[in-house]
């Protein structure tokens, strides 16, 4: 029997096919996005049913479809970006203020061993006290101004980013410092050529999260002590019964904490550029 009458009568079955194996759709790429529009519209209608038929009535939970009216007039109107002005200033100058002071004090903290070991149980001792809990002392050394803000969001964006800042010193390569030594660079050297680019993720990840907690606290703040601002506006209208403005100004909170962590995001992706981090991220 010839070689191809035995592949005829035997025909060899072709490897099976994974289960997964699928042609890539088209809509693959967009589909995080598309999952969070849909659990966004989920949301609202949720929102719109229970504003309509919940136990809560409209006139304190209105529909979403009023407070979005509300909203859209909002934008209009001089004042509302005159309070959100005064809380994105007070939120730069508290992350800017907070990132400086946490860099500086962190780099020259974390190169000695003698500063790390003295101030260790101080810092454990500071960083968990909540930041809220300093309003009322706030509040009675200022009272409604803008250093009163500042006090809150710099002593909780401080902590954030200083415990970052020594992480990465800490994790300076130590072949790497014993070279700098060989090569008898100074202290500044050092931290230009060797222990900035190390802590520099270090000091994104940190920056990236205190934004977030900065507008958090500053709207608080102005909530709280009546500072200028989106919170003292929020303040008003529930002083004043208007809840559709009331929920407006909290969906433009809401949208400033996106766009803040939209922004530090890119930045980060921007610094980072090299990173591998980043540039892994970029591959996928």
């Amino acid at each position: 029997m010839s070689v191809a009458q035995r592949e005829r009568d035997n025909p060899v079955a072709a490897p099976p096919q994974p289960e997964n194996s699928r042609t890539p759709s088209a809509i693959g790429p967009y589909k995080p996005l598309l999952l969070g529009v849909a659990g966004s519209l989920g949301f609202l209608l949720i929102w719109q049913i229970f504003s309509a038929v919940g136990p809560v009535s409209s006139h304190y939970l209105p529909p979403p479809t009023v407070v979005a009216a509300e909203f859209v007039q909002n934008l209009s109107d001089p004042d509302y970006w005159i309070a959100v002005g005064y809380t994105l200033r007070s939120w730069l100058i508290g992350v800017v203020l907070s990132t400086l002071s946490a860099l500086v004090l962190g780099v020259i903290i974390g190169s000695s061993a003698f500063l790390r070991r003295a101030t260790h149980s101080t810092i454990e001792f500071l960083r968990p006290i909540p930041a809220v809990a300093l309003i009322p002392l706030a509040a009675l050394l200022y009272g409604p101004v803008l250093s009163a803000e500042l006090l809150i969001v710099v002593y909780a964006c401080f902590w954030i980013v200083l415990v970052q800042v020594l992480y990465g010193v800490a994790d300076v390569d130590k072949v790497a410092t014993d070279t700098a030594l060989t090569l008898q660079m100074n202290f500044w050297q050092r931290v230009r050529y060797l222990i900035f680019p190390t802590l520099l993720p270090y000091l994104m990840t940190g920056v990236r999260l205190a934004a977030t907690v900065a507008l958090i606290l500053a709207i608080g703040v102005e909530l709280i002590i009546g500072t200028p601002g989106l919170g003292l506006d929020v303040a008003l209208a529930q002083i004043n019964d208007d809840a559709p403005g009331m929920f407006a100004l909290i969906v433009t909170a809401g949208v400033l904490g996106m766009l803040v962590n939209w922004l530090m995001g890119t930045v980060e992706r921007k610094v980072l550029f090299w990173h591998a981090s980043v540039r892994g991220g970029a591959r996928s």
